[in-house]
């Protein structure tokens, strides 16, 4: 019977475009964990701790003995960039000697995480092998920020991507479609396309919120004034999104299965056909080549 060599923790939560990567856990579960709108690391199993190093040692070279000479590696949980830097360098140091062929070392990032790291912490990073951080910005807007007890803010998201940036590494960035429902919808999408303006992220993408588990945990932390944005709402929310970036050359993805409608291109060379494609949905949904309700999902 075949076996794993890592075992994990479930559940283990990776991006669509680390498919292919090892997961390599670092640490279990989130340090923050109190985001209203996130429901992936709320059980019991998933509280936050650091692994031991020799524990990660250990699975480094079961998964070299396993599969050979692994080319990628995600470095999970939710956010193992709240490790020191000198623990992090220990970490590329070893996959580097197990897999002397790695092209890339990728992980989630809370702004946070980057407040006590400087840019030279970073660099040493990247020069180590690290190469993708994924940050959830969410939102650019603090009021919604603070109704979803994000424990960010507008300046500590530009502050992080700004390090990344000045520090050589990609960054891949995560904003949530509809988070402000109707109230806040104006607010959350102008001030999150300043937010990337501000940042110029390598790569953007949109995700609509939504809420498996229900919608309690999240109406408690945002208040009574919360109405979901219909689809409509939603395709006019990310128009008014759209309309006011200007980034240079984003990679921009709004393909999540989540998503109704299917967004793909480079900011911001392909902004106006992607506006035309909004702009069909929100005339004649029929034409727009929309995502079934029962495709969609997370």
């Amino acid at each position: 019977m075949y076996s794993f060599p890592i075992e994990y923790i479930e559940p283990v939560f990776r991006p669509p475009s680390e498919a292919k990567s090892l997961i390599l856990p670092v640490t279990n579960g989130c340090s923050w964990n109190q985001c209203t709108f996130c429901e992936m690391y709320t059980q019991p199993q998933k509280k936050f701790r650091a692994r031991k190093p020799e524990d990660i040692r250990a699975d480094i070279a079961k998964a070299a003995e396993a599969f050979g000479d692994v080319r990628r590696v995600f470095l999970a949980d939710g956010d193992a960039m709240v490790l020191p830097t000198r623990r992090l360098l220990e970490v590329l140091s070893d996959l580097k000697a197990a897999f002397p062929g790695i092209q890339r070392v990728s992980s989630y990032c809370l702004p946070r995480n980057l407040a006590k790291k400087s840019v030279e912490d970073l660099v040493q990073l990247r020069e180590a092998g690290l190469g993708i951080l994924y940050v959830g910005m969410e939102s650019g807007d603090d009021e919604v920020l603070k109704r979803i007890n994000k424990g960010e803010s507008w300046e500590s998201t530009r502050s992080a991507l700004t390090k990344i940036r000045e520090a050589g590494l990609t960054s891949s960035v995560m904003v949530l479609n509809g988070l402000g429902g109707e109230t806040l919808s104006r607010q959350h999408a102008i001030n999150t396309a300043t937010l990337c303006n501000e940042t110029q992220p390598d790569y953007l993408s949109t995700l609509i919120v939504s809420f498996p588990q229900g919608e309690e945990r999240f109406r408690e932390g945002f208040g009574d004034d919360f109405v979901p944005l219909s689809q409509q709402g939603l395709f006019e929310e990310i128009r008014l999104f759209l309309e006011h970036l200007e980034l240079e050359k984003t990679i921009f993805r709004s393909d999540h299965a989540s998503n109704y409608l299917v967004l793909k291109g480079t900011l911001g060379r392909d902004k106006q056909r992607m506006l035309e494609q909004v702009n069909l949905a929100i005339s004649n949904p029929g034409a727009a080549a929309l995502r079934p309700e029962w495709m969609r999902g997370l």
